[in-house]
């Protein structure tokens, strides 16, 4: 019985931090329940079974994690589980504003800096220069740079 758990506490503890370094990159729980784990099934035995077994078992345990993170990392056998696709897109970066200094509109969410505006049928992303306003205002064009609209409250 000494032996199934021990290898149980083993081995989900490999699990846990392979998929660690796999998964959730970083120190996170996952992490340090895969360390406990494994941590806590090398004390259980040294102290059930013998000295010599506990450090075969740290020994093994040690080389099957290795082996294990390798051949997850080099087979590349995990990367139909991540994400992979990035969105390299940005804010009003797709569509020049057709807008000019000066042109009113109105609110369609409330700008706290920043949220959306209505200028010409069309939707914008618009921010103040750090005051609130409401939805449902009228705003005005005080400066445009890049893509970036700022606007103030009329």
């Amino acid at each position: 019985m000494e032996w199934i758990t021990i290898i149980s506490l083993l081995a989900f503890g490999i699990i846990l931090l392979v998929a660690e370094i796999v998964f959730v990159p970083g120190t996170t729980l996952v992490g340090i329940c895969g360390l406990i784990l494994m941590g806590v099934g090398i004390w259980f035995g040294f102290r059930d079974l013998s000295t010599a077994h506990g450090y075969l078992l740290l020994g093994i345990s040690v080389l099957v994690a290795a082996v294990a993170v390798y051949f997850s990392l080099k087979t590349e056998a995990w990367q139909r589980f991540a994400l992979t696709t990035q969105n390299h897109s940005k804010v009003n970066e797709d569509v020049k504003p057709e807008l000019e200094i000066g042109e009113t509109g109105k609110t369609l969410s409330s700008l706290r800096p920043s949220g959306t505006g209505f200028f010409h049928g069309k939707r914008f992303e618009v921010q103040t220069n750090g005051e609130f306003i409401p939805t449902g205002s009228e705003i005005k064009i005080v400066k445009i740079v890049h893509h970036k609209i700022i606007v103030e409250q009329v």
